[in-house]
């Protein structure tokens, strides 16, 4: 063999090589995408399964409340169908929707001191509550994939084998500004 075929040879298995650790890394990430939407996904339906209950357990108690009740259980079927469709959009807008409906349950709570006294409503009100930190963990760890995805999949050389194997964008879990943005007391408790 000639030199410039052993040459060409080489040069053309150390390409295919580094393409072949493109798309590995690629399937990688998008793998790791999945993972931590089906993580965020357990911890939804978990929630999803103990709000009927906390709603009930606060039923008993709170006659005049059944607005907000009602905002939470409504809250709760959009995210489901959110969740159920991957609309990512969708979702932190009824995340978002659950969340004020969640956050004035609890404070109404407070006028009602035989339902914070009730020890089923005391484990519902923790759990939720723990539920909601570990949805908060989990969408961090989904969105920080997602960026890992996103960004790579546009980083040359390896936007030549994502454009080439089809590789697409994942969509971040954001929540609306509401959720972001300080709680206002005084507005929460009307006074």
């Amino acid at each position: 063999m000639e030199l410039g075929t052993i040459i060409f040879l080489v040069v053309a298995v150390i390409v295919v090589a580094y393409f072949i650790y493109i798309y590995n890394g690629l399937v990688s990430l998008k793998h790791n995408v999945s993972k931590a939407w089906s993580n965020i996904e357990v911890i939804l339906k978990q929630r999803h399964d103990e709000l009927p209950k906390l709603v009930e357990v606060c039923k008993r108690y709170m006659k005049y409340e059944q607005e907000t009740l009602e905002k939470v259980i409504n809250a709760r079927s959009q995210v489901m169908k959110a969740r159920a469709a991957s609309d990512m959009g969708a979702l932190g807008q009824a995340e978002t929707q659950l969340r004020a409906g969640l956050g004035n349950l609890f404070a109404l709570a407070e006028n009602y001191p035989d339902l914070k006294a009730d020890k089923s409503y005391q484990h519902l009100e923790s759990r939720v509550s723990q539920l909601e930190n570990a949805i908060a963990d989990r969408r961090e760890v989904y969105n920080e994939s997602v960026n890992l995805n996103n960004v790579r999949i546009e980083q040359f050389p390896d936007v030549l084998v994502a454009r080439m194997f089809n590789f697409r964008p994942f969509e971040l879990l954001e929540f609306s500004e509401e959720e972001i943005r300080d709680v206002d007391m005084k507005n929460l408790f009307g006074n």
